[in-house]
């Protein structure tokens, strides 16, 4: 299986287990787009519901970091510690979305949150995929890298190839083990639970001489864990299918992923090689998502303000 599909079924069977689910998600805090993650595991946390009555979209971060309650509005610039001009497209996302909500004294904008934020997840799993062991790429770096940073509270190899004790030696103990050839997930070695509320060590660049490195504090990693939750939340992992003549969707685990019926074979829809456009399959994936997993598409009982009115004046 191309990895592109090992990686779309496996979030399918996962789903079936319940939690979260999403995929290709920024792993790094000292140097942010320096790790992906190829799947993220979330649990629902005590108050999962009070999230779910939201949004369903991702809370942007620097909303959730602002200087800001549910209590008595405040001037919007007041908020932020970040530059105005993002300051200003964060605070209309978040009212958009329905987190913020506006009033104007004076001709300025005050805002407030909708709601106060919930501890709504629990523990976090990063799944990293090596469909194919015998090309394992910088397979050994990114599992120390997850490891060494501890950001999530655990860390998994997803593999379709067998695994042999030589392939356990040269993976981190504390790393998990799965193998997964589209139907069911063998267990070949339980991950070990990593300390994500301690210091971290997160790898950088490196040559064969040295490697240089950056200590990440617990309160950066407890703020970087809470995008990824939020990013997961609202992302999911679900594709839209291929906007062309072979384009179609397949289902596995009862979830529909985009599939070319010319190759025969899930495909990235970026990367389908049909020779003529064409409507995509008709297929509702936010509302398949809503049915099958505990995302909610359409909270109630949340003040809403539709983007582009009250803008800044």
């Amino acid at each position: 299986m191309r990895e592109f599909g090992f990686e779309l079924s496996l979030c399918a069977h996962l789903e079936c287990g319940g939690g979260i689910v999403s995929r290709q998600l920024g792993g790094a805090v000292a140097a942010p787009g320096s790790r992906i993650l190829d799947i993220v595991h979330l649990e629902p946390g005590p108050e999962f519901d009070e999230r779910t009555a939201i949004t369903p979209e991702t809370i942007p971060g620097p909303a959730l970091e602002a200087d800001l309650g549910t209590g008595r509005a405040r001037y919007w610039k007041d908020c932020f510690d970040i530059h105005p001009d993002r300051a200003r497209g964060v605070t209309e996302r978040a009212v958009e979305i329905g987190f913020f909500e506006r009033e104007r004294r004076g001709g300025r904008a005050y805002v407030r949150q909708t709601a106060r934020y919930p501890d709504w997840f629990g523990e976090m799993t990063a799944i990293e995929n090596k469909p194919d062991l015998g090309s394992p790429g910088d397979l050994d770096r990114q599992l120390r890298f997850d490891v060494g940073l501890g950001l999530l509270d655990r860390v998994i190899l997803a593999t379709e190839s067998y695994v042999t004790r030589a392939h356990l030696n040269r993976i981190p103990d504390s790393v998990g083990v799965w193998r997964f050839d589209g139907g069911e997930i063998e267990v070949v070695r339980e991950p070990k639970l990593l300390d994500s509320g301690e210091w971290g060590v997160e790898l950088g660049d490196h040559d064969p001489l040295k490697i240089d490195i950056s200590m990440v504090s617990p309160t950066e990693k407890a703020k970087k864990r809470r995008r990824i939750a939020e990013r997961a939340y609202g992302k999911g992992w679900r594709v839209e299918p291929p906007a062309c003549s072979c384009g179609a969707v397949r289902e596995v685990a009862g979830a529909s992923v985009p599939y070319c019926t010319r190759d025969d074979r899930i495909v990235n829809p970026g990367e389908c090689p049909g020779p003529e456009s064409g409507d995509p399959p008709d297929v509702d994936l936010e509302r398949e998502r809503d049915r099958r997993t505990p995302w909610v598409a359409d909270p109630a009982g949340r003040k809403r303000e539709q983007a582009g009115l009250s803008r800044f004046g």
